[in-house]
């Protein structure tokens, strides 16, 4: 079985997550997880994620964290950065889950920053920043505008000046 098929499966997982209860869904991603080997970054993510989604965010944690130290790459890694802050956040970590977001900003940027911001926002909220969090998320609006991105973007400035 190659790894894109192994994806693939996972991913029909996913788009079926609705279909299922939570402890067949556990049940469904532990499975796939299983097939890879023991302590491989992608399942530790997937198996992570399935917590996570399943209103577990204890549980997710501590996989987010070794799917990471295993050397979790590319999209999968900055979304499992996103994940392990939002569960952090979930649980009362707060500030944790801002100096997570806040790194991963500066680190790198791609198609995810948006969604980087979104959760920055709520962690930022959180913690008693809402100025912060409003320039965070206007930020990520304005470029999704049809007018008025050059406005939207420097108010977003001006409001942590």
């Amino acid at each position: 079985m190659t790894d894109s098929d192994w994806q693939r499966r996972v991913d029909d997982a996913w788009a079926s997550f609705d279909q299922h209860t939570e402890e067949d869904f556990l049940a469904l991603i532990d499975r796939l997880a299983a097939e890879r080997p023991p302590h491989d970054a992608g399942a530790l993510f997937e198996r992570a994620g399935a917590f996570d989604a399943t209103g577990h965010p204890d549980q997710a944690v501590p996989l987010y964290r070794e799917a990471l130290d295993r050397g979790l790459d590319g999209e999968r890694r900055r979304c499992a950065v996103i994940q392990l802050a939002s569960s952090l956040r979930n649980l009362g970590e707060a500030d944790t889950s801002v100096a997570l977001l806040t790194a991963e900003l500066d680190a790198t940027s791609d198609h995810l920053d948006d969604a980087v911001r979104a959760f920055l926002a709520l962690a930022l909220a959180d913690t008693g920043r809402e100025r912060e969090a409003v320039s965070h998320v206007l930020t990520a609006l304005a470029s999704h505008l049809p007018t008025y991105q050059r406005s939207v973007a420097g108010y977003a400035r001006e409001l942590i000046r």
